[in-house]
């Protein structure tokens, strides 16, 4: 049987590789694709969302229209990373339009779907986490159908990427990834910041990903080339920890999902998110001590397997 998965996004140049990862996989079957406001506004995320499908030819795929806002914060982007547009500012005059969407809203179509198939479709979550905190409040057995819950988001060790101790999509709703961390006890894995920058693609196998002869290869160098030169960058670099090659964040966790023996390190731990704090508002925090006493505990992604994950890469545009 193929693995099920309901993929939710808000796409910008690591989603997007991410969706390529998951069509290109012969094992997987994508449900449906829920977006959410996040790396750019919502129209855009449903316009790139489209536009990535089309590329590669996979248009039959539903789109659905999820949260424009957070729950409480205030929205931001990050255009400084992936373009204002949120998929590296490079148009297509013949993307196609809004009008390919569903016109079901995303959140109902998550939960009518995992309704549909209890205990067999995974969710893979790249974006902010608002769509999934709004399901849960809506459904609140929703988690229990699900078979597993991948989330790219938070941190581990108090680095931040937005603000001094916050990574991007817990920051952009803090509240949404507290309640999501706090009532989903499907079994969880998370990509953290950190992880993701460990596993930094080296610039080299970048140049030999790229220059595969593929309409995908030529698409994708395109909408990656302002987040590649901004990850070039003196300034970026003291952000990486590893500092020496290309982190798309979003991609670990889809391609975990699609493949669970990609992941060859982890550790099991109770999680939750701050909400108040000047500085650490939207930090994860890792309950070591167990004194939070939570039952459920997620998996911290530690390492994976290097080159299992650059041929799925590779694969993807093909």
């Amino acid at each position: 049987m193929k693995k099920k998965l309901i993929l939710d996004v808000d796409t910008g140049v690591d989603d997007a590789l991410g969706i390529m990862v998951a069509l290109a996989d012969p094992n997987t079957e994508i449900l449906g694709i829920t977006c959410c406001h996040g790396n750019t506004m919502l129209e855009n995320v449903l316009k790139n969302t489209l536009r990535v499908l089309k590329e590669c030819n996979r248009l039959d795929i539903p789109v659905y229209p999820g949260c424009s806002c957070p729950l409480l914060a205030r929205k931001q982007y990050a255009g400084d990373f992936h373009g204002k547009d949120g998929l590296g500012d490079v148009p297509d005059p013949n993307a196609p339009g809004l009008e390919l969407l569903q016109k079901k809203k995303a959140v109902q179509a998550m939960i009518d779907i995992v309704k549909e198939n209890p205990g067999e479709v995974t969710l893979v979550a790249t974006a902010p986490l608002t769509n999934l905190a709004v399901a849960v409040q809506l459904d609140p057995y929703f988690p229990q159908r699900l078979k597993a819950l991948y989330i790219m988001g938070g941190n581990t060790e108090s680095r931040g990427n937005t603000t001094v101790c916050g990574e991007f999509n817990f920051v952009a709703d803090p509240e949404a990834a507290y309640i999501v961390l706090d009532r989903y006890t499907c079994p969880t894995y998370i990509a953290t910041w950190e992880f993701t920058c460990r596993m930094s693609l080296p610039w080299s196998f970048c140049d030999q990903w790229l220059a595969q002869d593929t309409e995908k290869a030529a698409f994708l160098k395109k909408i990656t080339a302002l987040s590649f030169k901004r990850a070039q960058s003196k300034d970026y670099q003291k952000e990486i920890i590893a500092g020496k090659g290309f982190n798309s964040c979003d991609t670990y966790a889809m391609a975990a999902a699609i493949d669970d023996t990609l992941i060859t390190e982890s550790e099991e731990v109770a999680v939750s998110v701050e909400l108040e704090g000047t500085y650490t508002r939207g930090m994860m925090v890792l309950d070591y001590m167990e004194l939070l006493k939570k039952k459920h505990k997620a998996f911290i992604m530690k390492k994976i397997d290097s080159e299992k994950f650059k041929q799925m890469l590779m694969n993807s545009l093909k």
